[in-house]
């Protein structure tokens, strides 16, 4: 047994050693693409953040209570978002909510405007999604923290970085729904479309993404919550928000400064579902 034990401990397989080398090989190789990744996702995120904090917050509270009534159609609904706006304007802690929507902002942009796409070839390509679907095992329970090793290393540190984490973190999430959605259009409907001569272009347009159309949008709802649950991880790469209060509440074990933005972190997540939350019409 010890001759055994021996043979297997005595060789370690250089699992760390690879990662760095490939860590190393990209930053060599690949700098100028990493360089103008960063640019574009910078520009991006400055854009949204100035959307939100140019304006007088009142004026932005009133534009987030009119888009709730346009989608969800409820008067509770969106005087509930108006009065978690106050909330947070009373408690001061409006610019750091600001800039944590943009990073969630800018997050769904990114893994919606991928994961659909990639969610729509994968449900059309059963084979290649039972290859594809351990890496997003891996994705989704590899610790977050991992990735922000390489994050620092390809894109320094602020809040590129940090929306680069919870991109990865986050986009299984639309990929599987928006397949799960696509694959579980019924077959009635599809054969049906086939026999009046439906495209495949007519047939994802107008059978399938109507079908999937709750399962996306549960996708939507699912990227935005993960995304918030990752502003207090992005804060430890330098990315604003608030998750920087939170950490450092907990550096200096700060009950009442810990206990402040862990609640409006809260209100923010409710707000945002109650926000996009689908309803089905009939």
């Amino acid at each position: 047994m010890e001759r055994l034990t021996e043979l297997v401990t005595g060789h370690k397989i250089p699992v760390g050693q690879g990662a760095e080398w490939v860590f190393d090989w990209l930053t060599a190789y690949a700098g100028a693409l990493f360089n103008a990744l960063a640019a574009g996702m910078q520009a991006m995120i400055d854009a949204i953040l100035f959307v939100l904090t140019a304006p007088h917050p009142f004026a932005v509270i009133a534009a987030f209570m009119a888009l709730a009534y346009a989608l969800q159609r409820r008067v509770l609904i969106s005087a509930g978002i108006g009065l978690g706006f106050l909330f947070i304007l009373n408690q001061g802690y409006w610019h750091e909510t600001m800039q944590s929507l943009t990073l969630v902002l800018a997050a769904c942009v990114v893994c919606m405007g991928l994961g659909v796409p990639i969610g729509i070839a994968l449900a059309h390509r059963p084979r290649l999604y039972a290859w594809v679907r351990p890496l997003l095992d891996l994705m989704q329970t590899l610790p977050t923290f991992v990735y922000l090793i390489p994050a620092i290393v390809f894109f320094g540190i602020g809040m590129v970085p940090g929306l680069i984490a919870t991109v990865i973190f986050v986009l299984p999430a639309p990929i599987r729904l928006t397949q799960l959605g696509i694959a579980s259009t019924p077959a009635a409907l599809r054969e049906a479309a086939v026999a009046f001569g439906a495209t495949p272009r007519q047939l994802l347009w107008k059978v399938e993404m109507p079908s999937a159309l709750p399962q996306i949008m549960t996708g939507l709802n699912q990227t935005i919550m993960l995304s918030l649950s990752m502003v207090v991880i992005a804060a430890l790469v330098g990315a604003s928000g608030l998750g920087v209060p939170v950490v450092r509440a907990l550096n200096s074990v700060n009950t009442a400064l810990g206990f402040e933005s862990g609640l409006v972190i809260v209100v923010v997540a409710i707000m945002l579902d109650r926000l996009l939350r689908f309803r089905r019409t009939s």
